[in-house]
């Protein structure tokens, strides 16, 4: 096990109406920003009841935070900040509101051009407003951690920001937000969490058997309850082990004094930026031709996952690892996310640009020993069509 640091200082908040605990969390003099995405956040009521809890506060909107959350969009958000002096942010939403609400916290008190913040990775950010989550979608685990992806759409990059200046305060998780939110949304979830657990998982042995076993047991539990997340009807217990699932596979407690992956994060970006595919399915598409194209590396690793996870205990060392990438592929599609680059319409064209988009950004040396070169890369695009 490697040496390491863990900090976290979001107070998770879970349960059914712990929205109404706001009341609680939130300073009674601050002037807060809610900001949410769509108009699901209002129609399914959740910005009514966010509304009630806030009470007599000075209170501000702002909506339109993409799927992909964009520099250009939240910069809007940043002026009105500035303009009306508000001092705490209240991300209402999944992911890409929390992500685009972290780089407005940091973007905020920020000296000179926020894009700053973006092209140095959050290394540069010294303060943030402070932030509050209600999550309504679980996937990304950005609820409780300093991270935030987010895209320039003018040049179509995207862009990471991490720092400990930019985690919740606080994070609301009530299962029961879940309920309204369609089989695809719900689908991805289970995938992006999955592959975040893999990503810090399936590299090489380095003697951490508890994060092993804890990365191990959230694999378990999402292949359990996948299926019935996606296609039956909403029950609390699957939906509150999807949320739990979610955040604990990227709070940074598993990743600690392990080894990362993060190739095919990094790569399925790309093709997201570039023809707006779901990020978890980007992630699906590239996840099992990286493992098969990296098979030797991961070795150990992908025979132990293949043993715990899928229960694959006979047969010799390549037909194990065969057959648990075909598990993994076999599972993404049993969600209904497809995992062929042809799925979405793309072919080999889009496999250059995607590998143009990689040298571009910098994204030359991927992977947990950083010998994911563009060569590498396109080979695993190549098998991915």
């Amino acid at each position: 096990m490697f040496s390491f640091e863990f900090y976290n200082p979001t107070r998770l908040v879970f349960g059914k109406d712990s929205v109404n605990s706001l009341d609680d969390l939130l300073p009674s003099t601050a002037r807060i920003l809610v900001l949410y995405g769509g108009s699901s956040a209002e129609r399914t009521g959740t910005l009514a009841e966010v509304r009630h809890a806030l009470g007599d506060r000075v209170v501000f909107e702002f909506a339109g935070v993409e799927p992909n959350p964009t520099y250009e969009t939240l910069s809007k958000a940043v002026e009105l900040v500035r303009q009306e002096y508000i001092d705490y942010l209240l991300a209402v939403g999944g992911g890409s509101v929390i992500d685009g609400s972290k780089f407005v916290a940091a973007a905020a008190k920020f000296e000179g051009d926020s894009w700053n913040i973006l092209e140095a990775w959050g290394s540069n950010v010294v303060e943030a407003l402070p932030l509050g989550v209600v999550l309504t979608l679980p996937a990304t685990g950005s609820e409780m951690n300093n991270a935030a992806v987010i895209t320039k759409a003018e040049s179509k990059t995207k862009a990471l920001l991490a720092t400990p200046h930019v985690f919740p305060q606080f994070a609301i998780l009530d299962p029961t937000k879940t309920y309204t939110l369609p089989a695809r949304q719900l689908a991805n979830g289970v995938v992006d969490a999955f592959v975040h657990v893999i990503e810090q998982y399936l590299t090489y042995p380095v003697g951490a058997s508890v994060q092993d076993r804890f990365a191990e047991g959230i694999l378990q539990t999402l292949v359990e309850i996948g299926p019935k997340v996606v296609f039956e009807p909403a029950d609390f217990d699957s939906r509150a082990n999807l949320m739990m699932s979610a955040t604990l596979a990227l709070n940074g407690l598993i990743g600690s004094g392990v080894p990362h992956d993060w190739a095919t994060h990094f790569i399925g970006h790309e093709l997201t930026a570039l023809y707006e595919i779901d990020h978890a399915r980007t992630l699906a598409v590239i996840l099992p031709s990286l493992l098969n194209a990296r098979r030797e590396q991961k070795k150990a690793k992908l025979l132990q996952y293949g043993e715990r996870v899928w229960g694959i205990t006979t047969g010799h060392d390549e037909q194990r690892i065969d057959l648990a990438i075909s598990k993994t592929k076999a599972f993404f599609e049993s969600l209904g996310v497809k995992t062929s680059l042809s799925a979405y319409g793309l072919g080999t064209s889009a496999i250059e640009d995607v590998v143009a988009n990689l040298e571009k950004h910098r994204m030359t040396a991927l992977g947990e020993q950083q010998e994911i070169t563009p060569v590498v890369a396109r080979k695993i695009l190549m098998a991915s069509l």
